[in-house]
Parts: structure tokens; sequence; C-alpha cells
């Protein structure tokens, strides 16, 4: 059902503010929806951090040991996922990650990165619509 659809049926129902919110809520899923998809779609900096790397590497007494974190440092697969089992799978996938954040998609965060925090990123409906990644 789309926004139209919601809206047409909300008219056949009557004009009572339940049957807009009702099609507010299908809008804002639908939107959330979309955005996961296209936020999986735009993995593309890999070669660039690369790169990167190979650049850091040449130059003296560059130690990889300090810049690189252990272990997975993205989970693709849970855009989509609740919240919930999200966090338990990255718990239970990654020891050394300490915090994991759940956070209204959209919201402030601070930039520090930290080795042992991954914050997931949920709608409305406390479902992932963001790559989760140690941050």
């Amino acid at each position: 059902m789309n926004f139209f659809d919601a809206i047409q049926w909300s008219q056949k129902l009557g004009s009572s503010l339940l049957t807009y919110v009702i099609a507010f809520l299908l809008l804002a899923t639908s939107f959330e929806t979309l955005m996961a998809r296209k936020e999986r779609a735009t993995i593309s900096d890999g070669l660039e951090v690369i790169q990167l790397l190979n650049e850091l590497k040449s130059v003296e007494g560059f130690d990889e040991s300090n810049l690189v974190c252990k272990g997975k440092h993205m989970w693709p697969e849970l855009i989509g996922v609740p919240a919930k089992l999200a966090k338990e799978r990255i718990e239970k996938e990654i020891s050394s990650v300490k915090e994991v954040q759940i956070i209204l998609n959209g919201s402030p965060a601070p930039l520090d990165f930290r080795c042992g925090r991954v914050r997931l990123a949920v709608n409305i409906l406390n479902v992932v619509v963001q790559i989760p990644a140690v941050r």
C-alpha cells in the first residue's frame, strides 16, 4: 500500500484524525525502507580505504596494528533486523565490542572513533536502517 492508496482509503472511511495518522505512519515506514535499500547499494569506499592504507604503509615508522581495530567492522546483513536481535548478534560475534548503542536514525552522535563501540541506527519501529559499524 502506498501513500495515495492510504489517502483514498482514509477518504472512504471519512475524515478522522486516526486515518491521517495511519496514512502518515505507512508513508514513514516505507520511506525508511527505501532509505535502507539505498544505503545498502552505496558501499563503494572500500577501494579508497585500501589505497589509503597502502600509502600509509610506505611511510617510515608506520605501525598498522595501532590503526585498525581487530575483528569484523561492519554488519550489512543486519539491515531490516530488529535492534534487539542485531545487538545480541554483534555482542556474540565480537567480544571486543563493549558498547552497542541503539539510536534513532538521524539523531546527533559524537564523531569520535572507538574500536569497542557499535551504533545501531533504527527507525520508529526499532528496526535497523543503516549498516551497523564500529564507530
